[in-house]
């Protein structure tokens, strides 16, 4: 059996770390280089970089931030962020980043994950899926950093991104996101079983028993978190954190196995 990832999503805006709770209001967390390096030395799977304010200020990527955090990484690294068209993919790859996250792009325009998976490999392109729950319980996917709503519904949306040739989902609750309050276990059960591409779970991670339930309960592929590896519990202190590899093990992968 394939080692299941466990992945920090790190937050870029105007070329610094940030961490949000529901999409809302950022807080500056620090300099995105040292949390880098401090994630090479717990042996971290992978790592996400996901800038927040390329798209909604209809910015490129910033390819000089790529490339200072790509030249310190030593772990595979994907970003996100501002990525409309294929000449942008090339420029990510080619500072040596190793997947490309895609989000409002993929709705607006699912060619383009076609065309990127064709030349790249399928494996190589990730699509960003943020999805909220209504007060009446109904699931919608969002785009635009959480601004604008996507015509399709949750299931049928992630087929269309499965057959354009999207190699793996970020499944993100935005309900959940940065609460500490654990997966939205009904989302990502609900949506795994619909495609047979990876789905990664993100969104709300408060403890390693919420990375359990999330495959066990779930049936994710891997798991991802934000606050979890950046603060310190609830109360928010600012701590740049991974779990030692023997805790991952006892608490994470042996109860998956």
């Amino acid at each position: 059996m394939n080692r299941i990832r466990v992945i920090p999503v790190l937050l870029l805006q105007n070329k610094g770390l940030v961490k949000t709770i529901n999409f809302k209001n950022p807080t500056y967390i620090g300099d995105p280089i040292n949390a880098v390096k401090i994630f090479n030395e717990k042996e971290v799977d992978e790592l996400v970089f996901l800038d927040i304010e390329a798209t909604t200020k209809n910015q490129e990527p910033n390819y000089n931030t790529i490339e200072e955090i790509s030249s310190e990484c030593f772990m595979p690294l994907a970003y996100g962020g501002g990525i409309k068209n294929i000449e942008q993919i090339k420029k990510i790859f080619d500072i040596g980043v190793e997947k490309v996250i895609i989000n409002s792009a993929a709705a607006k325009n699912p060619k383009l994950i076609s065309e990127a998976a064709k030349i790249y490999g399928n494996q190589s392109i990730v699509v960003s899926v943020d999805v909220k729950k209504d007060l009446f319980g109904r699931y919608n996917c969002f785009i635009n950093s959480g601004n604008q709503k996507v015509k399709f519904e949750p299931a049928e949306y992630l087929k269309l991104l499965e057959e354009s040739g999207a190699g793996e989902i970020i499944l993100t609750s935005i309900n959940k996101e940065g609460t500490f309050k654990g997966f939205d276990i009904e989302l990502i059960k609900k949506l795994t079983h619909e495609v047979n591409i990876p789905i990664v779970a993100n969104g709300g991670a408060g403890s390693i028993d919420d990375f359990v339930k999330a495959i066990i309960e779930g049936g994710a592929s891997a798991v991802a978190a934000g606050s979890f590896f950046v603060y310190k519990g609830e109360t928010r202190g600012i701590l740049i954190n991974y779990p030692e590899q023997n805790e991952l093990k006892e608490k994470f992968l042996s109860k998956i196995d």
